[in-house]
């Protein structure tokens, strides 16, 4: 029987491989402490790796881990050992790209850090509950923006709005 792509999970890890946003869609890691020995482990794994710009794919653990580096930002795509590679690597590269247009082709720690809201609803964009739903990164970051979205009611922008406005405010206010 077939059944829909799905993600386990997806990691924006720095060059140390510390947190910068992750998201979890399985029960595979229940404790805290077991998220994070995973990501130390598939960082330790991966790190020696020239990966750079391309996709590279890693069995490890059990599971397909899809992976590439951009700057000081190492992406991660997690699927079950039974998943195709290549859906995981389009929605590692849909992720990619919709972060690269997001931070506007300043892709760093620090540009993460400060538009950490964006990247967030844009983990949400592509996988829900495990299931894939978007893999085009410029489908991804207009849905992120609000921008593309010609039919969108006056409600909906409003809250755009008001979030777009937040974000420049919780930015300003770290600056201070």
């Amino acid at each position: 029987m077939e059944t829909c792509p799905s993600v386990k999970n997806i990691l924006l890890l720095d060059s140390e491989g510390k947190r910068v946003a992750v998201k979890y869609y399985s029960d595979d890691w229940p404790t805290l402490s077991a998220k994070l020995a995973f990501e130390k482990s598939v960082f330790a794994k991966t790190q020696k790796a020239n990966a750079g710009t391309e996709a590279e794919i890693v069995m490890f653990d059990g599971h397909i881990v899809v992976y590439k580096f951009i700057q000081d930002l190492h992406f991660f795509v997690t699927g079950g050992e039974e998943e195709n590679e290549l859906i995981l690597a389009s929605v590692l590269q849909g992720f990619s790209d919709a972060v690269d247009r997001l931070l506007k082709n300043m892709v760093d720690k620090r540009t993460a850090l400060e538009n950490l809201d964006l990247i967030l609803l844009c983990l949400d964009e592509i996988v829900d509950g495990g299931i894939v739903l978007e893999t085009e990164g410029r489908e991804i970051a207009e849905k992120v923006t609000g921008h593309g979205l010609e039919s969108a009611s006056s409600a909906e922008q409003t809250l755009v709005n008001a979030l777009t406005q937040a974000r420049e405010h919780f930015a300003k206010s770290l600056l201070m």
